[in-house]
């Protein structure tokens, strides 16, 4: 289902963002167009060279490029996309699209985004169960986005909890079930007629119409 899909990856600061890479190949390999976004601390735990390698497409991180000032429109994005996908979402880039702190080119991407938003939490056990963080999931679910809800297991501070970002395997199988749900006529049977229709009456009558040929 994700086929034909345009999608734009948002990736965060977290030691998580090295299983993008792997998130950004099975979504390729599923036939989607990516568009990898990712925050300037991002980039500092995976390179734009590898992800534009994956893609096949310029990584966007900034407003404007640095050498030529090429404007790199956020509403433009917004548009193009099927879905947007954050994964990893730190705790700092969920807080800023709870509170619409525009500050870097993925969270006002977010906020000019129509499409369907899909967060993948990724922080430590601490973090992910502080009031603050869990406000600000419950407040972007009220926007109507997706959160995609972290698994439990060792973490980069090898403490044990809930914080991990869900595997890509699992990622990609909840969109595609996603667009597979969102077709209203998946799984329904048409029946469709040509020339007059006729509905019994009794024995001898019925009730027609002419056929409009």
């Amino acid at each position: 289902m994700l086929k034909g899909k345009h999608i734009i990856l948002g990736i965060t600061g977290s030691i998580a963002a090295y299983k993008a890479a792997y998130l950004l190949r099975l979504l390729i390999k599923r036939g989607a167009e990516v568009q990898v976004v990712m925050t300037p601390s991002g980039k500092e735990f995976i390179t734009p060279v590898t992800l534009s390698s994956l893609s096949g497409k310029p990584v966007v991180s900034e407003f404007f490029t640095a050498n030529t000032g090429e404007w790199h429109s956020h509403v433009d994005l917004g548009l193009w996309a099927d879905a947007l996908l954050i994964a990893p979402a730190t705790a700092a880039t969920i807080g800023k699209m709870a509170n619409g702190i525009a500050d870097n080119m993925l969270v006002t991407t977010y906020l000019s985004c129509k499409a369907p938003v899909f967060v993948a939490p990724a922080m430590d056990l601490d973090m992910y169960a502080h009031a603050s963080t869990q406000r600000n999931l419950d407040m972007l679910r009220s926007y109507g986005n997706h959160i995609i809800e972290p698994a439990t297991g060792e973490l980069a501070s090898h403490l044990t909890g809930k914080g991990r970002m869900e595997e890509p395997e699992k990622i990609v199988e909840i969109l595609d079930r996603f667009f597979e749900i969102s077709k209203p006529l998946s799984g329904k049977k048409v029946l469709i007629t040509a020339g007059p229709t006729y509905e019994k009456i009794d024995p001898v009558r019925f009730i027609g119409n002419y056929s409009s040929g």
